[in-house]
């Protein structure tokens, strides 16, 4: 399976999508395919992450060849990124727990089974050798893992979500996180997600039959509470002349920008993650900076150390609001450190739609139509 690293490959992509399979989506959506055949799902995701393209253009272009109700399935799936984005952006604890829990979490002999593929479950270990390879899985595919990880392999849903995020070319700290969470019974107290063999037969077309997995397990319990915070994102008019921006946010032509005498994309290396990429991961993610960066003159890609430099003589620039994860977390903590000033720009239909994302989804959906008229 290969992914065209550009932003004109994603818009084709997207585009044949419509022509050919989305028409059928909301009825082949479920069935994985194996490796090889993931026509039935659009598999823009990897570009969505980066927002290389974003959750509202996908909308805007599907909306303009097929009425909503023709399409309501695909539209709800594109939004659940945008709901888990906000649903962080209010609750952002969250994001900081998960990484907290992992510094002290063993990675014992059964992890070291589970994330090598040599675990009695063959349909598992298939999953892994895909992840590793393609670094890409079928939705429905992540929820079944998930689940065998959690319930069958008794593993920690941290270990599981990190083993995601560094092989996953789509990994994002919203959807990502708060996913495992939901598989786990945490995100819905209470309501969790038990992979069963039927269905895995069936959605794999009896690729996989008879699996045996704990099929009662009782969901995960977290004492801990997360309450509704307001945004925090800075917006101060710094006059500023200098624009930064990181890998999570690369469509910046779609922002109202104004003239800038320097653009800086800040990708940050492995030893200032919190969650180490697989190197597959990095390189797919230079080369969608890079087709960024062909489009434009005047950006100039930095790690760590070049926006070390920069902040040196630099103390008040405006930053393309990364979101909460990793690059966000960066920057905050050298914002003391450094003594620095900055404004976030947001795109405007994000906050409009985060303001949505305080309750679960059902809430949200039901005011995707308000969204659309938004962005249409």
């Amino acid at each position: 399976m290969k992914f065209e690293i550009s932003r004109e490959g994603a818009l084709k992509q997207l585009d044949a999508f419509i022509n050919s399979e989305l028409s059928n989506y909301s009825f082949k959506r479920n069935f994985d395919l194996g490796p090889n055949d993931k026509s039935n799902v659009s598999c823009l995701s990897p570009y969505i992450s980066h927002r290389l393209i974003t959750e509202y253009e996908v909308a805007k272009t599907v909306l303009a060849k097929f009425p909503y109700q023709k399409v309501e399935k695909y539209i709800q799936e594109i939004f659940w990124r945008v709901y888990w984005k906000g649903w962080l952006e209010l609750r952002p604890q969250v994001w900081t727990d998960f990484t907290e829990d992992l510094k002290g979490i063993e990675e014992d002999k059964n992890y070291q089974k589970a994330v090598s593929g040599k675990t009695e479950i063959q349909c598992f270990n298939d999953w892994v050798n895909e992840l590793k390879e393609n670094n890409y899985l079928h939705n429905h595919t992540r929820m079944w893992f998930a689940s065998i990880w959690i319930f069958t392999l008794n593993l920690p849903w941290q270990k599981g979500a990190e083993f995601f995020m560094k092989h996953l070319f789509d990994g994002d700290a919203a959807s990502n996180t708060l996913s495992w969470r939901w598989v786990a019974g945490l995100q819905t107290k209470g309501k969790h997600y038990v992979a069963q063999g039927w269905n895995i037969a069936k959605f794999t077309k009896n690729k996989y039959k008879d699996v045996s997995l704990n099929e009662d397990a009782a969901p995960l319990v977290d004492r801990r509470e997360y309450k509704l915070s307001s945004l925090e994102i800075n917006k101060d008019d710094l006059e500023s002349k200098t624009l930064v921006f990181f890998e999570s946010e690369l469509n910046i032509e779609t922002l109202n920008l104004k003239d800038y005498q320097n653009i800086y994309c800040v990708f940050l290396s492995n030893e200032k993650r919190k969650i180490k990429f697989d190197e597959k991961v990095i390189n797919f993610k230079k080369k969608i900076i890079e087709d960024q960066v062909n489009r434009f003159s005047n950006i100039k890609v930095i790690d760590e150390f070049g926006l070390d430099k920069l902040t040196n003589e630099i103390k008040a620039m405006d930053v393309i609001y990364p979101s909460v994860g990793e690059n966000l977390s960066f920057l905050k903590s050298i914002k003391k450190k450094k003594n620095l000033n900055y404004n976030f720009i947001v795109r405007e239909v994000d906050e409009f739609c985060w303001q949505f994302s305080n309750k679960g989804y059902f809430n949200f959906k039901s005011n995707i139509p308000k969204i659309i008229q938004k962005i249409t």
